[in-house]
């Protein structure tokens, strides 16, 4: 997969709307190496964006293996590459506890869930894990193409890297708010982040990285938020995808935090996919 360095996490871009599908364009026009789908999308969600573009990689991050059959999704999968010149990788993810009825043993499903894909013919090299812990990063690593972690750190990159060895690839997503207002940018970045806080899966992630209950708990404390988000103008987020970079990640997906479909801050960062070509 040709990702580049750069790509776009967002879920509007690919609802299937007209200007939907013209800002799927643009990101294409602009140079963006990927779009990264957010929540829970379908195959045929990132079928919206492939059909509104023509070389841009499009992927699902992520798509949740409790609500979809690996049959179904392997077929879906190759249909969309298909149809749009292999450009379509398929993010899986196991949720958390409080979305999911029945929820248990989240890497025992991914493993069921990935025999399946194997059973239906899905090849390896065109799916990736949202993972964070060790053990699901070596899953990654072994029955997948690499990594898509989500609201990690640098530190997190780097020690991902180390578990995945130097071929997976690693996609961390990072969140921005593009503003020279910090108090602003910790504003929206607060009001993003207020739902993870209220998910094991993340809050276990975050304590590993350093961060403590006075961190976690009331909306986050200013050492979290502006541990987590790029909060500046596009020089600062230059700099955090600078630091993912070094840190061992192939490819950063930008979250935008300012608008739903934030197409004036994608022209603002455009200049990082040249950048860090």
């Amino acid at each position: 997969m040709e990702l580049g360095r750069v790509g776009i996490w967002n879920r509007v871009v690919a609802e299937g709307r007209p200007d939907s599908a013209e800002a799927a364009a643009e990101l294409e026009e602009l140079g963006y190496g990927a779009v990264w789908i957010g929540g829970s999308p379908p195959v045929s969600m990132a079928e919206n964006v492939l059909a509104a573009t023509e070389r841009i990689v499009v992927g699902t991050s992520i798509l949740n293996i409790w609500q979809h059959e690996p049959a179904d999704v392997a077929a879906k999968s190759q249909a969309a590459n298909e149809k749009h010149n292999d450009r379509f990788v398929l993010g899986l993810g196991a949720s958390h506890g409080p979305a999911v009825a029945n929820y248990a043993k989240p890497l025992s499903k991914m493993r069921e869930f990935l025999a399946g894909l194997d059973a239906a013919g899905h090849p390896r090299e065109k799916r990736v894990l949202a993972a964070l812990g060790p053990k699901m990063l070596e899953l990654s690593a072994t029955e997948a193409a690499g990594a898509v972690p989500y609201l990690t750190t640098p530190e997190h990159t780097a020690r991902a890297r180390d578990i995945l060895g130097a071929g997976p690839l690693l996609v961390p997503e990072l969140k921005v708010a593009l503003t020279n207002d910090p108090a602003k940018g910790r504003e929206i970045a607060r009001e993003h982040l207020s739902i993870y806080l209220k998910l094991p899966n993340y809050v276990n992630n975050l304590r590993t990285l350093g961060f403590d209950d006075a961190d976690l708990t009331d909306g986050g404390s200013d050492r979290f938020v502006n541990g987590t988000v790029a909060i500046g103008d596009e020089n600062v987020v230059d700099e955090w995808v600078q630091r993912h970079l070094d840190a061992g990640a192939d490819h950063v997906a930008i979250q935008v935090l300012n608008d739903p479909l934030p197409r004036a801050e994608w022209r603002t960062l455009a200049g990082l996919t040249q950048a860090h070509a």
